[in-house]
């Protein structure tokens, strides 16, 4: 009788069999991986999407409460001095207040100080103001030789100015350290016989120092 050897046959279906089931395995393996990877994918950039439109809608909301402060401002109020102190007109937004001193008992014949709600302590020295505007009892000529020391020490620059309305009468700006360690924007002028200041301090109030106040300020030369 002749026998068959069934065991390569049987041993080769085996290993054919286990082979299907290892390559299915891995194929089911890393198609779940490829899944995974997508919706791991897909959330973070969810997230990612979500926190931008937060982010988006956050600058949104800045802008529309800058423009809302901006234009809350207009009109301006405005400030009318005497003609003895050369007849000035200040204009300022109408969200700040303002606090004059006319009767020549400060360093100076009048002395205005204005800030945005309610003017802060003038004798505080910490106290920070969008404007100052001042008349001096000084020449022009004294009061811009006193800056010699600063200008020459590099704590203050200066170039010369002219009002927008006033555009004859030049006098000049000064930036840097003043008075007080106080960083200030200043224009000087000469009005008549006495000396006009007007400044900022610090950077804060700068834009509208140079956008509502200077351009709308005048006096009578």
């Amino acid at each position: 009788m002749i026998k068959h050897n069934q065991d390569g046959a049987v041993n080769g279906v085996v290993v054919s069999l286990i082979l299907t089931i290892v390559l299915l395995l891995g194929t089911i393996g890393i198609a779940a991986w490829a899944i995974t990877g997508r919706q791991d994918y897909k959330n973070n950039s969810d997230k990612k999407s979500a926190a931008a439109a937060e982010v988006a809608k956050q600058k949104e909301s800045s802008a529309k409460d800058l423009q809302f402060a901006e234009d809350a401002k207009n009109p301006l109020k405005t400030y009318n001095g005497s003609e003895a102190l050369g007849s000035l007109i200040i204009n300022f937004p109408k969200t700040w207040s303002g606090y004059i001193d006319s009767t020549g008992s400060g360093s100076g014949a009048m002395d205005g100080y204005f800030a945005p709600g309610v003017v802060p302590a003038i004798n505080d020295q910490n106290s920070v103001f969008a404007l100052r505007v001042k008349v001096l009892s000084q020449t022009y000529a004294q009061v811009v030789q006193a800056f010699a020391g600063q200008v020459q020490s590099g704590k203050l620059t200066t170039s010369a100015y002219a009002l927008p309305k006033l555009p004859k009468v030049v006098g000049l700006l000064a930036t840097g350290e003043i008075t007080d360690q106080k960083n200030v924007t200043m224009v000087v002028l000469p009005l008549r016989s006495q000396t006009l200041q007007i400044w900022t301090e610090g950077s804060q109030y700068l834009d509208d120092f140079n956008k509502n106040i200077l351009p709308n300020f005048s006096f009578s030369p």
